[in-house]
């Protein structure tokens, strides 16, 4: 077999058929990464291809993958060095680097455990809407501790899934999600344009529910979703977690994020539709505006987040300046 650093770059097997393709953003994993590995063997429905892109591991993960791809080769298995530049420049990596043939496509952490009716159950939610629609479907997960122990179901939208909702926050954990192939050729031609990102599944929900594109929040959990100190992130489930973001507005840093998020929305801008441009210039003025012109826009653009925290700290970082 070959060693592990010799993987980077090559494609190991070839598809055996038109399974979906997993993205896979990897560092430093080993602790984890064969329980997520496992969990791809035993889905109902057979992925085809698994692309990884490594951002530097120094422990086993490389040796792993190795391992995994040999064993399995009925799954085209890549792996790429990644731009070290952290998750979510990884996860946009790995789409610049889809072929056109992918298929529907999902994100995967190296870090979680899917159930095994995972890749059916989100084909069957994308095979719902006209394939030529991109279509991005987003779930509940089980939020466990480091040892997949004491799951507790993560939080559940009270509205639908919209542009004016992305703006100011996500609707499910990457983790989660699949799009099908037209939402997948959508976000690789994004992609090129987007410098950095704040996060990949975020960025990803603003694109398609920008160009008018349909997303989908599944209330059936389907992966375990490993709670540990390495999240950058972590679940947004509970009162703590709550305090912890309005922590975050206070010190700037939904601020920061919403000015990340949009110079890479204005590279795409060309891509929405009509009316999510309108929306997109008056979130820009509304950062430029006053007090009076903040909230007047506020409540003229229709931003929401959810929950009663999320309303609270929305409101806060408007009257603040800082969103």
């Amino acid at each position: 077999m070959r060693d592990a650093g010799d993987l980077a770059g090559v494609m190991v097997g070839a598809p055996s058929g038109p399974g979906p393709t997993v993205l896979l953003a990897t560092l430093n994993g080993a602790g984890s990464l064969q329980a997520q590995l496992d969990s791809y063997l035993v889905q109902t429905v057979p992925i085809g291809r698994l692309m990884v892109s490594d951002d530097g591991s120094s422990d086993g993960t490389l040796e792993i993958l190795a391992r995994f791809a040999a064993a399995h080769p009925a799954i085209a298995v890549q792996v790429m060095t990644g731009p070290g530049r952290g998750a979510a420049q990884n996860f946009l990596h790995l789409l610049r680097a889809l072929p056109e043939d992918a298929g529907p496509v999902l994100f995967s952490d190296q870090d979680d455990v899917w159930l095994p009716g995972k890749v059916a159950h989100g084909l069957r939610a994308l095979a719902a809407h006209p394939g030529d629609v991109p279509v991005l479907v987003g779930a509940r997960s089980y939020v466990c501790d480091s040892d997949l122990g004491r799951r507790r179901l993560s939080a559940r939208p009270t509205r639908p899934p919209s542009f004016r909702h992305a703006l100011v926050q996500s609707f499910a954990g990457g983790n989660t999600m699949i799009c099908n192939a037209a939402a997948a050729g959508l976000l690789r031609a994004a992609a090129q344009e987007a410098g950095r990102v704040v996060m990949h599944d975020w960025w990803a929900y603003q694109i398609v529910s920008g160009v008018g594109g349909v997303v989908v929040f599944d209330p059936v959990p389907q992966i375990l979703y490993r709670q540990h100190a390495g999240n950058r992130i972590g679940a947004n489930l509970g009162w703590a977690a709550g305090w912890r973001r309005l922590g975050w507005l206070m010190r700037g840093r939904f601020r920061r994020w919403n000015a990340i998020n949009l110079r890479a929305l204005r590279a795409s801008a060309h891509r929405l539709t009509p009316e999510n441009r309108e929306v997109l210039a008056g979130f820009e003025n509304l950062r430029r505006s006053g007090l009076i012109g903040r909230v007047i826009l506020l409540r003229r653009l229709g931003l929401v987040r959810r929950g009663m925290l999320g309303r609270l700290s929305l409101w806060v970082a408007v009257m603040l300046g800082r969103v």
